[in-house]
């Protein structure tokens, strides 16, 4: 379990900005998130593209450290997207011959081509953890795509259904958190996004599919559902379509974003019994908010959910933002909770 955190810690859903030294930002703003391996995003050399990296990931951990947050993540910046470093590092997809799905705008996109049994070889996050703990004395958090969304993120050829796929997608997850918490890693962190964009199919198995990728799991985990990249998804719902279900979830926590949609809070009532990661820095802006704006977003919560049991959070991953904008952003949240601390403890 987490321990020694203050009163409504804070914390990246999950990714920060790539440096453009890095990652071809122009080409990464210019698409959706990749599904299969998008190398030509690097611009540094393939021989020195892992030494690169790990610079880079440096950058974001002390990033995160000197604007105050609480909960450290790695940024996932060895990742082209927030799914596709861990889902084609899988047995059983053609990663040379892409299929094609339809993404949650509509429109169709490279996908995982699953043309064999979805088996886990090998840890694929554990080394980036190591890593990760090596270099910060905070409390940390690692980040893992759902085996609903990665289900609904492929061509599926060698199974019946999407069901079956899921739920070897769940084994695969499943070993990835149990390696994770044994390696050392706080809090892990499973990215369900499709279950907001594909409600009826996650009534259906995709509920059943997270509870199997949790299922014996004893170290602290949280499930992220968003609307999308607000970079890539402009418009807001005013609510999620697939919420007060994961309630039924095993999960201790549960990260959602209020900031750009103006959420109604009340769905809060119906997920009593989790910690709730609630965004409140708006992604589709990159002015920075104050304070004192970021307080209040928090403050909205309150009615709903103790103090207790509230993170500080981004509405989603800070993948699309510029640097400056997301290093400010930080901060904002960071004096955000040092505001609200001092109100409650006052």
């Amino acid at each position: 379990m987490v321990t020694s955190l203050p009163l409504l810690p804070t914390s990246l859903v999950g990714s920060y900005a790539q440096p453009e030294w890095l990652i071809d930002r122009a080409k990464l703003a210019g698409r959706f998130p990749p599904r299969v391996r998008a190398k030509e995003l690097w611009r540094v050399a393939p021989e020195l593209l892992a030494q690169a990296q790990d610079d880079a990931t440096l950058l974001a951990i002390r990033a995160q450290e000197q604007a105050g947050l609480d909960i450290i993540t790695d940024g996932e910046i060895r990742r082209e997207s927030y799914s596709n470093h861990f889902a084609t590092a899988l047995e059983g997809v053609d990663l040379d011959n892409p299929g094609s799905a339809l993404d949650r705008s509509g429109h169709p996109n490279p996908v995982p081509r699953i043309t064999g049994a979805i088996r886990r070889p090998a840890a694929v996050e554990v080394e980036d953890l190591k890593f990760l703990k090596a270099n910060t004395d905070h409390t940390v958090k690692m980040t893992v795509p759902g085996p609903f969304t990665m289900s609904q993120q492929a061509q599926i050829e060698h199974y019946e259904d999407p069901e079956a796929a899921a739920m070897d997608y769940a084994v695969a997850v499943n070993a990835e958190i149990r390696d994770l918490h044994a390696a050392g890693a706080d809090i892990v962190q499973i990215d369900e996004p499709y279950m907001q964009a594909r409600p009826d199919a996650a009534r259906a198995y995709g509920l059943a599919a997270l509870n199997a990728a949790l299922d014996g799991v004893t170290g602290t985990t949280a499930v992220h559902i968003c609307f999308g990249y607000a970079a890539i998804i402009h418009e807001r719902p005013s609510g999620y379509s697939f919420l007060p279900e994961l309630a039924d979830c095993s999960t201790d926590q549960i990260s959602i974003e209020t900031a750009q949609s103006g959420l109604d809070l009340g769905v809060l009532a119906d997920l009593a019994d989790k910690t709730i990661l609630l965004g409140v820095i708006n992604l589709s802006d990159t002015s920075v908010e104050p304070a004192d704006i970021v307080a209040d977003r928090v403050r909205r919560a309150f009615p709903f959910k103790g103090p207790e049991s509230l993170v500080i959070a981004t509405d989603c991953g800070m993948k699309y933002l510029p640097r400056e904008s997301a290093e400010g952003k930080m901060r904002a949240m960071a004096e955000a909770a040092a505001l609200l601390r001092a109100e409650l403890n006052g």
